[in-house]
């Protein structure tokens, strides 16, 4: 019984390692994906069920899926509607492991084993990240089915204990299968493998809740709402919207849970008229086919309804009333770093939002310059949000660096340090203005209708230029660099026609000498404002 013992563990061991692995290499190989997926999330709900069905398929994790959810509702990027859909489909996806689970209950399980020798030599082999990654997925497909084997070669000799089956079958109570299955869930934090060792026991003849009967659908019910307390873990200290969102998983499987128990309750012949009939001789593919019918027929239920439980978890999670903290960070988000591909996406819509806050106090400051109004101290506090952002988005980065990350997001990562330099030198260049229009107030200084004209319209030419470098920044192309460059080269040639002029004024007499110091650095100011927005297009890679 002890070889027993230590043959079962040592399966869960090679299981959750392979699990792990797939699961870690899949989130790598899908991350760029993901990024773009979350992107297309809109008010179409059959879209978002899709598409959180396709991602968790990818990270083979519900519970991952639901994290990365409860992040980007946190960051305001997706809101509750959207997320509710998703993970609908989360728990659509989920089920794939336990379909891959139960091929081992067919002939050809042994030569699938063999996957974890084809990963290791293609990872061996292959001169590229992209490839060493495929490789060690498919190596932990390999390390999933021989898990699966050891466990099954295990469960053979449980089922040959009288005192093992006898008490696995002693457990008849459905409420007891059910918070079985949702605490060994919570324990290890995924419902897939939770059913994976189900099923192996299964295969082996063990009959779990019973020889017969509903007892062992039961304990599948429990590990879908066991898989919520890794949401709800990871909700703790975020905004009211990403705690409801977590709610909202909950909820969605506490009914359903509940919907299925009431229906097993009232048919308890319903396995053996259904699946058994449908699957005879195949109990590992009953099992997966089960939890694969309940996620499905639950999301096809409640889909009509999301709006019921938005409603829901904004009764029971009310909003606080709280004082804005100086700083808001819109689209940061711890969750995020698991997902390098997706913190990145994330944190260019961060800088983007940035940028445009650096463009305003330039805006502002050259406005108040033609008003001769001192607004210093707006343009100040605006740059004070900007260090403080600046300095949170770095410390982000840099725990997006310390992940295992391609050299692509290593450039990433590289280029957004400079990003960051450019826009707080723009806001600076506003700092600069905003002191010039002190000097004019002080010093009386007073400026011809054409020059302001002339300055209006360079400082119309950096907004235009910065719409077109934000629209190429967002998209990670460079298809708008020749127009950006073509509108920088005009800003260098007013900036020249600006000062030649002032100095032809000079000699003329019809201009203020004074005023030299004020103006010339005014324009070069501009024109360094255009040169860092190129540096940031320049960047795009």
């Amino acid at each position: 019984m002890v070889e027993t013992i230590v043959k079962f563990l040592a399966g869960i061991g090679a299981f959750m390692m392979g699990f792990k692995i797939l699961s870690e290499n899949m989130e790598k190989l899908a991350n760029k994906g993901l990024n773009k997926l979350f992107d297309k999330v809109g008010k179409n709900r059959f879209a978002g069920v899709g598409i959180g069905a396709f991602a968790t398929a990818l990270v083979q994790s519900s519970a991952a899926t639901t994290v990365l959810v409860v992040g980007l509702v946190n960051s305001g990027i997706i809101d509750l509607f959207q997320a509710t859909t998703v993970i609908m489909g989360a728990n659509i996806g989920t089920t794939i492991t336990a379909q891959i689970a139960a091929l081992s209950s067919f002939d050809m399980s042994i030569y699938l084993l063999l996957l974890s020798f084809i990963g290791v030599f293609v990872n061996m082999i292959a001169k590229k990240d992209k490839g060493k990654t495929i490789g060690m997925a498919i190596a932990g497909m390999g390390l999933l089915f021989l898990g699966m084997q050891y466990m099954k070669n295990a469960m053979v000799g449980f089922s040959e204990s009288e005192t093992i089956s006898n008490a696995l079958e002693a457990i008849k109570n459905p409420f007891l299968l059910l918070l079985f299955g949702a605490a060994a869930t919570a324990l290890v934090q995924s419902s897939a493998a939770i059913t994976t060792i189900i099923i192996s026991m299964v295969a082996a003849g063990i009959m779990v809740g019973g020889s017969s009967g509903n007892g062992v659908l039961f304990v599948v019910l429990g590990t879908n709402i066991g898989t919520c307390v890794t949401a709800l873990i990871s909700s703790i200290g975020t905004n009211a919207n990403a705690r409801r969102s977590s709610l909202i998983h909950l909820l969605f499987n506490v009914f359903g849970s509940i919907l299925f128990t009431i229906i097993l309750l009232i048919f308890p012949s319903f396995k053996a008229n259904t699946f058994d009939v449908w699957f005879p001789n195949l109990p590992a593919t009953q099992i997966a086919m089960f939890h694969t019918f309940f996620n499905v027929i639950c999301t096809a239920i409640f889909l009509p309804f999301p709006g019921i439980f938005v409603k829901i978890s904004k009764l029971l999670i009310k909003d606080k009333k709280v004082k804005k903290a100086p700083i808001e960070l819109e689209f940061m988000d711890e969750r995020m770093l698991q997902y390098p591909s997706v913190a990145l996406g994330m944190l260019s819509k961060e800088i983007t939002n940035m940028s445009y806050k650096a463009i305003q106090a330039l805006n502002l400051a050259v406005n108040s310059f033609f008003d001769k109004d001192d607004r210093r101290d707006e343009i100040e506090e605006i740059n004070t949000n900007l260090t403080h952002t600046n300095a949170a988005v770095i410390e982000y980065l840099v725990k997006i660096a310390a992940k295992k990350i391609s050299y692509a997001e290593e450039c990433t990562v590289s280029a957004y340090h400079h990003n960051l330099n450019d826009v707080l030198r723009i806001g600076e260049i506003a700092d600069n203005i905003a002191k010039y229009t002190q000097q004019r107030i002080r010093e009386e200084l007073e400026f011809s209708d054409k020059v302001i004209v002339e300055i209006g319209q360079m400082t119309e030419k950096i907004n235009e230029m910065y719409k077109l470098v934000e629209a190429d920044f967002m998209a990670r192309n460079k298809s708008l660099k020749p127009e950006i460059d073509k509108i920088e080269e005009s800003i260098d040639a007013m900036r020249a026609d600006l000062v030649n002029g002032h100095l032809e004024r000079l000699k003329a007499g019809t201009c203020q000498p004074q005023s030299s110091g004020v103006f010339i650095n005014l324009v070069n100011n501009l024109e360094r404002a255009a040169d860092h927005l190129t540096y940031i297009s320049d960047s795009i890679e």
